[in-house]
């Protein structure tokens, strides 16, 4: 019966993994074919950067929206219903995405998308923690992330063989095969056994009406800045600070974006090894932001580079944030089986929402205070970071944690 139950498990971590893989697939794709897709409707390459700009800060708000739906529901009706829901909405978008013919209706498309794609990661890592050994917990997320997050790589090779419609039309379809293997899923059997009592799940507002929760919660969602700045600011854009860094070669996003994630995947599955070893999800964060200071005052100090050094740096910088796993899995070990959904669904989407909040700040850096572009993206480097290391150092340690308990 053990086995059994062990195999039922097992089949569990590999769907959410097969699930984040989708999600990221889908997520990274702008990304990815953002300048030949824009190109191709007529945009000049200003308009390509702004409009660019643009629409991930849609699609990001989209994710900020999504995620408190999505979380809420998890909790409300239970980590399945989103699990079906989410990726049924996502995958129709990416769909319709691959129609589009201006940048109003793309930024439509990736704003839907966005709402759909929110929900995928947090129900998913709520799901697995739930069902796996509190031992094994940290291995099993970072499984899951691993594998997922070389959605972005097959994304990026895809993109060399087929058009960015066709790119689209794929992300749909994968989406649609996994539906059909979400129906081996079963629900949690921690969130079953609350289901008929007598308690509030998926309250939002309970996350302001208590001040230690408070500030859990938004510590929860800071620590986990660096990996969008990174991802959103310094690898998406890398080809306009090439530029400034008078690097003569051309640096494509679509590379960058593709070394980063190989990297991150790699750190992803390692992150869970070394939190497991030092039996510490903090000391583990502290290590890879560290690395992520060290990645960030390399990638600044690159005038008069190359093009491969360039995507060298930006592996290094996507290694170094290689800790979204951990980042999760912290967000739902924080908060009881009641909100726990709630928690680890809209954490990492409010900081994938946050993007919106950095490009601001990184225009309001330029326009409004006459920084330069390059000035500008280090300094929001450095608010990021101090902001990050100080929600990390008053977040609790959660190793090892019991969760089958309820917020009251």
């Amino acid at each position: 019966m053990q086995k059994q139950s062990n195999s039922i498990v097992n089949i569990v971590v590999i769907v959410a993994a097969l699930g984040y893989f989708v999600d990221i697939y889908d997520l990274l794709l702008f990304q990815i074919v953002r300048v030949d897709s824009l190109k191709e409707m007529g945009l000049t390459d200003a308009l390509v950067k702004s409009q660019g700009e643009s629409i991930i800060s849609i699609q990001m708000i989209g994710l900020l929206i999504g995620g408190i739906i999505w979380g809420v529901m998890a909790d409300k009706k239970g980590r399945l219903s989103v699990l079906f829901g989410s990726i049924i909405l996502y995958s129709l978008a990416n769909i319709a995405n691959g129609f589009v013919q201006t940048p109003d209706q793309y930024k439509l498309a990736r704003f839907i998308a966005g709402i759909g794609l929110a929900g995928e990661l947090g129900a998913g890592i709520t799901l697995v923690s739930e069902l796996v050994t509190k031992e094994k917990r940290g291995l099993s997320t970072s499984f899951v992330a691993g594998v997922g997050l070389t959605g972005a790589i097959v994304a990026y090779f895809i993109s060399q063989h087929f058009s960015w419609r066709t790119c689209y039309f794929i992300g749909g379809g994968l989406g649609f095969c996994l539906l059909i293997l979400r129906v081996s899923v079963f629900e949690s059997s921690m969130y079953s056994s609350i289901k008929q009592l007598p308690v509030s799940r998926g309250n939002i507002l309970a996350f302001f009406t208590n001040k230690k929760r408070f500030r859990k919660y938004i510590c929860a969602i800071l620590i986990g800045l660096p990996c969008w700045y990174v991802i959103g600011i310094l690898i998406a854009f890398a080809n306009n600070f090439g530029e400034q860094f008078g690097i003569s070669e051309k640096i494509m996003p679509k590379k960058t974006t593709m070394f980063a994630y190989i990297f991150i995947a790699i750190a992803d599955l390692l992150i869970g090894f070394v939190s497991h070893w030092l039996r510490s999800r903090k000391k583990a964060m502290y290590i890879f932001y560290g690395l992520t200071v060290m990645a960030i005052f390399l990638y600044f100090n690159q005038h008069g580079g190359t093009a491969s050094q360039m995507y060298i740096i930006c592996a290094f910088l996507g290694f170094a944030t290689g800790f979204w796993a951990l980042f999760v899995t912290m967000s739902a070990e924080q908060f009881g089986t009641n909100l726990r959904a709630t928690a680890a669904t809209t954490a990492p989407n409010m900081v994938r929402g946050s993007l919106w909040l950095l490009l601001l700040l990184f225009n309001f850096l330029q326009s409004g205070l006459n920084f330069s572009y390059v000035k500008a993206g280090w300094i929001t480097g450095i608010v990021v970071m101090v902001i990050s290391f100080t929600a990390l150092y008053f977040t609790e340690e959660t190793f090892g944690k019991e969760l089958n308990y309820l917020e009251e």
